[in-house]
């Protein structure tokens, strides 16, 4: 009987574990799991963050926190993958910021030029 309780408290407990380290490799933002999820909506005050080349259409505004290619990065206005109307997304190490001006209480980012 102790045998059983124990595996099943070790089963769940890898259950739980192995739920909240899923993350998808697509773009689509409602495959993503509760717990990830929930970490994420901080970031963007509580609006998704975006995974992918492109931010979310009338969801995502400038400056907020995206991933694109298994990196961090921001929502930016530019040209350069494709988006039309949407922002991109653009990874922190080819940003330019600014610190001393701020666009959405986050340090005014563009993509730096030629990157």
């Amino acid at each position: 009987m102790k045998f059983t309780s124990t595996l099943i408290t070790l089963l769940s407990a890898i259950t739980a574990v192995s739920a909240v380290a899923v993350y998808p490799s697509d773009s689509t933002l409602e495959a993503r799991s509760p717990a990830i999820f929930e970490l994420e909506k901080r970031q963007n005050a509580g609006r998704p963050v975006p995974n992918g080349a492109c931010c979310a259409e009338a969801r995502s505004l400038k400056q907020d926190v995206c991933r694109v290619n298994g990196q961090n990065g921001r929502c930016v206005p530019d040209n350069v993958n494709g988006c039309g109307t949407r922002l991109t997304c653009i990874e922190d190490r080819r940003l330019q910021c600014n610190p001393a001006v701020l666009e959405r209480g986050r340090p005014l980012c563009r993509r730096r030029p030629g990157q």
